[in-house]
Formats: structure tokens, C-alpha cells, sequence
């Protein structure tokens, strides 16, 4: 294990989760560091939750979930909120455009007692869920979030589950949001806003804004409500320098951790002020890749299904590192386990490549205009569905 030294000087302090239902200590859970890994579509399924657990850092959140389609019973939908072996606290991030659907999907986690916490999505870019009023477009319209993130609270809270948001910065540069929806969220009682520093527009274009979190934090500050940070956290000293910047009282980790799960470590290491960097060598990281596939081969049941999901993967896990001949074409056509671990075996050893690990990668898709649904600006009030609420819970 090759080690970078560095200069650091503080231990940051850990973040409270108020669980207060069975299992857990009077009070809640203590998140230290506190890391929070992103939910990610298609990566944070309970196999990769557990590699990024194993090195440390502190709440893993579940793929995003549809909140019609948890309450539908969907068989894929389910498998996706089925926590990994010790995993704790359970985490599930929660998706909807109407208050009553995430009422419902909520009673049902807490009646069936499928999550110690939930997070609620308004921060996804993507133009199908945008055309639809959905994720980063959501908050612009005031009255639909609040009442989406109050019938999350309200359903929550006799069963002991803390709620918390993600979200964007707004739109575009023309329609900010954070600052209101922010406040909203904290004044219905969210325990903490996390803070993805780009707009819906930007996708993941160019750099984030950190100071969007400096002012979210100062905005929410009476409230004693925290905020978290997120956008290019790339190695453990971007976190710190984050949390030193902004005033944030945490981190969310999303792009930085593909094909990199020792980031937490990495991260874990940063936030206790040590001052020895560890970086895998080659032969490292294909170990990492291999228990990657277990894991997944244990997770779908199948290992042609977890060997075409490993792909993706692989790629982010040899990024940087020289391979030779048509291997690296090889990977990307793996089909067992047997076939993998022959491929791994033909790699040379070589020191962790610093500046291309520790480089952006994953989506880096350019600024665009952000679909929306017919006349969505044109009135941020407008929101004809708060009665659907009082109508689902009997009068």
C-alpha cells in the first residue's frame, strides 16, 4: 500500500440521525465521519453499499425509489430497498411528484419496517424524471414541495423515522430554488438538507459552487438544522476542504466513489486529521473488483446478470492504470466469475496512477436546457393536489 503524505489538523465532528425506532440506541445514531454515500440509479445497490461500508465512513443510502412503485409491490423495486448482510442504519431514498404516493410508500416502510431513514429526491437532472415535474424541478414549485416533504414527516414520525432532502441548487441560474425550498424543508422538519452545488441545467458541467452551500448553511443556520455538501469530492482532502470552505456539517459522496470505493477510507483518514494517505496498488483494487462481482453475483442470484452489471465498473476500477493488450476490451464482454478471475490474474502490478484517480470522472454531461413539463414557470403557487393528502387518510 503506497501512502501520499499530507498536512491536516482537525478531526470534524460526526452527525446525528435521530432513529427512534427498535434497535437503536436512546436517541439515535452517530454518523462519523460524516459521509453520507449518494444514491446513484444503477450503482448503489446493496453489493456496492457493502464494499463502500467495508472501508468505513458513515451512512449508505439505497438507489432511488419510486414511491408508486414501491406501494405496487414492484419485484425490482423491492429487491432495490432489501438492505446488505449488518447493514445499519437502512436507508432508502424516496421519489414522487404527489404527496399522496409518498404517504403511502412511507406508511408502508414504517408498517412493514423496510427502513431506518428515509431521503427524498429533488435534485435528479435527468430529462425523464424533469419532464415530469420531477427531482431538481420539483422545488420550484413551493406548495408541491412543501406539501411532499410535510406528508413524508408527518407519516414518519409515529414510527421513530428521520426524513432528510436532496436537492439542487434550482433549475438554471434563472430559477434558483435551494434558499426557499431549504428553508421549507428545515421549518417542516427534515433533519438535515444535503446540497448538490450545480442546477439541473449544469447536469454535472465544470465545477460546482461551493459557495451556493456556504449561504445555504448561514440561511439555515437559525434553524439549527445542518447541511450537507455535495459536488467533486474526488478524494478525502476535497471533503475536508468542503467542510473548511462551506461550514457544512457533512459530505454526500456520489461520482467520486465510482470504481473507487476506498475514497471513504480515504475520507475516514481526512476526517480524523491523520496524515498518511493510502492509495491501492493494481493488484489492490482487482481484488476489490473481484469481491465487487461476488457481492453481486450474491445480490442479483445470478452471475451472468451480475458480470453484465460489473462492466460499467470496471472500467471506473482500471481507470489510470496501464493494461495490456486486449484486456481491457475483454472486461467489458465478461460473462463468469471463472472468466474474470482469469482476466484479473493477466494484470501487472503498478503503484495507484494519483492525478487520474484522484481526477472528475463518471457523468460529465454538458449544460442543457432542462425539460419541463407545459407552463411549469409560469406560476412557482400553482398546485392543485394538497387535498389528495387529507383524502388518503380517511378525512
Amino acid at each position: 500500500m503506497v501512502v501520499n503524505k499530507i498536512l491536516l489538523t482537525k478531526k470534524i465532528a460526526p452527525l446525528h440521525l435521530p432513529i427512534s425506532n427498535g434497535g437503536f440506541p436512546s436517541g439515535g445514531v452517530t454518523i462519523d465521519p460524516p459521509v453520507v454515500l449518494a444514491p446513484m440509479a444503477g450503482i448503489t445497490n446493496a453489493a456496492f453499499r457493502m464494499l463502500c461500508r467495508e472501508q468505513g465512513a458513515g451512512l449508505f443510502v439505497s438507489e432511488m425509489i419510486t414511491a408508486r412503485a414501491l406501494t405496487e409491490r414492484n419485484v425490482e423495486t423491492l429487491r432495490m430497498i432489501v438492505p446488505g448482510k449488518g447493514e445499519s442504519p437502512r436507508s432508502v431514498q424516496l421519489y414522487s411528484t404527489k404527496p399522496l404516493d409518498i404517504k403511502n410508500a412511507v406508511q408502508m416502510i414504517g408498517d412493514e419496517n423496510l427502513a431506518d431513514h428515509i431521503d427524498l429526491n429533488f435534485g435528479c437532472p435527468v430529462p425523464k424524471v424533469t419532464r415530469n415535474g420531477g427531482g431538481a424541478a420539483l422545488p420550484y414549485k413551493r406548495n408541491l414541495f412543501a406539501a411532499i416533504v410535510e406528508a413524508a414527516v408527518n407519516t414518519a414520525k409515529p414510527f421513530g423515522i428521520p426524513v432528510t432532502v436532496k436537492m439542487r441548487v434550482g433549475i438554471d441560474d434563472e430559477h434558483k430554488t435551494y434558499l426557499e425550498a431549504g428553508m421549507s424543508a428545515a421549518q417542516i422538519g427534515v433533519v438535515w438538507v444535503a446540497l448538490h452545488a450545480r442546477t439541473a441545467a449544469q447536469f454535472y458541467e465544470g465545477k460546482s459552487d461551493w459557495s451556493t452551500i456556504t449561504r445555504l448553511v448561514e440561511h439555515l443556520a437559525p434553524t439549527g438544522v445542518p447541511v450537507l455538501g455535495n459536488g467533486d469530492i474526488w478524494s478525502g482532502n476535497d471533503g475536508l476542504a468542503m467542510i473548511e470552505e462551506t461550514g457544512c456539517a457533512g459530505i454526500v459522496v456520489g461520482r467520486g466513489c465510482l470504481g473507487r470505493p476506498w475514497l471513504f477510507a480515504d475520507l475516514v483518514r481526512a476526517f480524523n486529521g491523520e496524515s498518511e494517505r493510502p492509495l491501492p496498488s493494481l493488484f489492490e483494487v482487482r481484488e476489490v473488483l473481484f469481491r465487487h462481482a461476488e457481492l453481486l453475483t450474491e445480490y442479483f442470484g445470478s452471475e451472468d446478470r451480475a458480470c453484465r452489471d460489473l462492466r460499467k465498473h470496471t472500467a471506473w476500477y482500471l481507470k489510470g492504470f496501464r493494461v495490456e493488450g486486449d484486456l481491457r476490451a475483454r472486461f467489458g464482454m465478461v460473462s463468469s466469475l471463472v472468466e474474470l478471475r482469469y482476466l484479473l490474474d493477466q494484470l501487472v502490478d503498478a503503484p495507484y496512477p494519483e492525478a487520474i484517480g484522484d481526477a472528475p470522472r463518471g457523468r460529465t454531461s454538458r449544460s442543457r436546457s432542462v425539460s419541463l413539463p407545459q407552463g411549469w414557470l409560469n406560476d412557482p403557487d400553482e398546485f392543485a393536489e394538497v387535498s389528495e393528502v387529507n383524502a388518503g387518510s380517511g378525512g
